[in-house]
Parts: C-alpha cells; sequence; structure tokens
C-alpha cells in the first residue's frame, strides 16, 4: 500500500487471491499451545469505582511543536488542540531523537505519541525509513489509519505486513521501499527470512503495546527483528505494564532510554463486574438470549473459546433475531476489517470474537463484555473487559460460569 501515491495497498485481497498460510495464528493472538488456568469465580465479581478522571492540564499545545508544516497542518485538521499526558511528555523528547520507553493505558493517545515525532523526521529527512511492530493485525491497521491521516499529501509511503492476506502484494509494494512498514512480528519475520524485507537501513523502530506482544508468544521473534536493526536508530516502545521481560528488552536494545510513566487506574475500574450461572449450552444460549434483552444493553462484545464456536454461536444469535457478527483469526483480513467496521459503525450491535480481539480494538461505546467462555488467565480476561467502559463510560462485564 501507500499512504498517499497510486500503489495498491497490500493488505488489500485481490480478487480471486488465495489466503496465505502459515501465520494466521501468530499474528492473530490465537491460544493455541497454552494451558487454561482456573480461575475462581468470585475473581469475576467486583463492583464498578467510577472516580471522577482528574482533568490533565497539558504543558504544552500541539501547535507548540517545532514539526513539519505539512504534518501540522493534517493536526489542525484533524482537531488536534491539547495533547494528552503521554503525548505531552513523549513528543518533545522524541522529536530530540531520544529513545522512549512508553508506559501508558490502551486509548491514551499513544498513537500520535510515537506517531507525530515518528512522521516529523521522515517528512525531514526521506532517506529515513521507520518499522512498527504490533501484536495483531487490527491494531497494525488502526496504527496505519492513523499515519495516513497524519501523514496526508507528505508523499511519504508505507506497507502492512499482516497474516491472513495473500503474501504477494506486499513482497510487490515491498519492492517500492517504502518509508513506512507497519505489521505483525510472525509476517515481519516472513518478509525477512524470505530476503522481501531488508531491515538493516531502518533507523526508526516501535513497538506498540509489547506487553502484549510478549504474552502472545512473540519475544523471539522482536528479539530476532531488533538484533537485525542498524544500532543508530531511535526506538519508541510502548507498554501498558513493565515487567522483566520488558525491562531485558529495554536495556538490550534501547539507548539510555527516557521512561515515561503515565499509567492510570486499569479501564475495569469502570466495568461492573458479575458472574451468570448456567449448567449446559441450551441454558447458557437460553441466559444469554434474556441479557441481550436487557434495556441498557446497546453495544455488546462476546467473548467464546474457539473459532467454531465462535461461528456457531453468532449464526444461533442472528436466527435468534440479534444483529450479530463474529470476529476470529480464521477469516481473511477483509472479513475481520469489514466485521470491525459494522461493529462499530453500530451496523451490528453484538460482536461474538476469539481473543483476537481483546487488545487493540478501541471502539468507546462497548456497553458490555460478556465471556460465554472463561479466558484463559486473568489476564486475559482484564484484558477482554478492559473493552467496556472506555472514554469515562460505564461499562459491564459479565461471566458464565458452571452451576
Amino acid at each position: 500500500m501507500a499512504y498517499y501515491s497510486s500503489t495498491a495497498y497490500s493488505s488489500r485481497r485481490p480478487a480471486g487471491g488465495r489466503r496465505s498460510g502459515g501465520y494466521q495464528g501468530r499474528s492473530g493472538g490465537g491460544s493455541k499451545g497454552r494451558t487454561k488456568q482456573y480461575i475462581n469465580p468470585t475473581r469475576f465479581i467486583c463492583s464498578a469505582k467510577m472516580a471522577e478522571a482528574d482533568v490533565y492540564v497539558s504543558e504544552n499545545s500541539f501547535d507548540d511543536f517545532l514539526i513539519h508544516p505539512t504534518l501540522k497542518q493534517n493536526m489542525m485538521t484533524m482537531g488536534f488542540v491539547s495533547p494528552s499526558q503521554i503525548q505531552d511528555k513523549a513528543i518533545p523528547h522524541g522529536l530530540l531523537g531520544k529513545d522512549i520507553v512508553g508506559i501508558a493505558n490502551t486509548g491514551t493517545g499513544k498513537t500520535a505519541a510515537f506517531a507525530v515525532p515518528m512522521l516529523h523526521k521522515l517528512m525531514e529527512d526521506r532517506t529515513a525509513r521507520a518499522l512498527i511492530m504490533a501484536p495483531t493485525r487490527e491494531l497494525a491497521s488502526q496504527i496505519e489509519q492513523e499515519c495516513r491521516n497524519l501523514a496526508k499529501a507528505s508523499g511519504l509511503t508505507g506497507v502492512v505486513l499482516v497474516g491472513g492476506v495473500p503474501i504477494y502484494p506486499q513482497k510487490r509494494d515491498l519492492r517500492h521501499h517504502p518509508s513506512i512498514v507497519i505489521g505483525t512480528p510472525g509476517r515481519i519475520k516472513d518478509h525477512i527470512e524470505q530476503k522481501t524485507l531488508e531491515i538493516s537501513k531502518f533507523n526508526l523502530v516501535v513497538l506498540d503495546e509489547v506487553d502484549r506482544m510478549l504474552d502472545m508468544g512473540f519475544i523471539n521473534d522482536i528479539r530476532s527483528i531488533l538484533d537485525k536493526l542498524p544500532r543508530d536508530r531511535q526506538s519508541l516502545f510502548f507498554s501498558a505494564t513493565m515487567d522483566p521481560k520488558i525491562e531485558s528488552l529495554v536495556h538490550s536494545f534501547l539507548s539510555d532510554p527516557v521512561v515515561i510513566s503515565v499509567k492510570t487506574a486499569e479501564t475495569s475500574d469502570n466495568v461492573e463486574q458479575g458472574i451468570i450461572r448456567a449448567s449446559g449450552k441450551s441454558e447458557k444460549i437460553k441466559k444469554l438470549h434474556e441479557v441481550l434483552l436487557q434495556d441498557n444493553v446497546a453495544k455488546v462484545l462476546i467473548f467464546d473459546e474457539t473459532q467454531r464456536s465462535v461461528e456457531s454461536l453468532s449464526q444461533e444469535l442472528l436466527s435468534r433475531g440479534f444483529s450479530a457478527d463474529a470476529l476470529h483469526g480464521g477469516k481473511s483480513q477483509p472479513q475481520r476489517t469489514r466485521a470491525l467496521k459494522r461493529f462499530k459503525n453500530s451496523e451490528v450491535t453484538v460482536l461474538v470474537a476469539t481473543d483476537v480481539a481483546a487488545r487493540g480494538i478501541d471502539i468507546s461505546d462497548i456497553t458490555h463484555v460478556i465471556n460465554f467462555t472463561t479466558p484463559m488467565s486473568y489476564e486475559d480476561y482484564v484484558h477482554r473487559i478492559g473493552r467496556a467502559g472506555r472514554a469515562g463510560r460505564m461499562g459491564y462485564a459479565l461471566t458464565f460460569v458452571g452451576e
């Protein structure tokens, strides 16, 4: 793809094209190979603690930043005025070329925090190139869209490298030496191994949601990729947490980084959490039907365990008259993109998904998260229910457990 020229998007599936195989699980965030943990049902019960959020007063305005005129004009057009806390603290250091470790919750404006200094450098230095790694196809696509809007009319080009779509169009677009490469670690590594992506000249690297990428088992892929980048580069790592594995990456690959932590209370604090006791699939379906009919249920994300069960449940809900769709790693990228778009635009109000949707989806008006099956771990549970209760809203999470 290209941001602002006639080159075709590599994430677009050509008519009659076959799907590429082998890496859908890695780039889609599947749970294959993981052991399911027992979680005491009492941990799924918690009252929401709606606290009045402190209003952050930024030290800068976006107009204060010394950035390329095209980038500044696009930000004005997009309505950027006052930076969020992570943007306010990260962008000045990023513009100075410093390595950054940003610790911040999802939904705090992290994308612009790394995209603004990155795009400024790319616009100022046309020999510069940037590599962005994200845990899921959905997040990679969201980053691409944000960069596309911010870099409009700049002439910068880019490509998205994710699984679930044919690899040939990606190889074709890489031959044009795009300024920006955005992708999941598995598919990026595929291209490196097939010698269709040469990253030795990339002098900007961004890792977004580092914690999630490590949770998904990408640590070896990430290390392999970072090892091949030039020593003289700028590195921007963003994560919701900082654990020993992330610290090890930081010490190994960053040079005297500025650590910026603006982490606030977990999103789940805004979520009223409860359980539904049911035994057997028919009773679960019956009780789910009853929940979906409640007056305060507007937009619902339902998690189930496997691709087959997600398809089955979405079809069952459709047959019962609910406006539903399915999202999982077995769908092609265009199908997944279409399902998310329909859900975001409220063309469907119920989305049934595997954990591929637990991170990287930023839809602010989800009222309910329903765990039709329990998650693999309690951390996965927190990621799931964090899709509700966003942007200061009250959210609800219900988890089915046995009688």
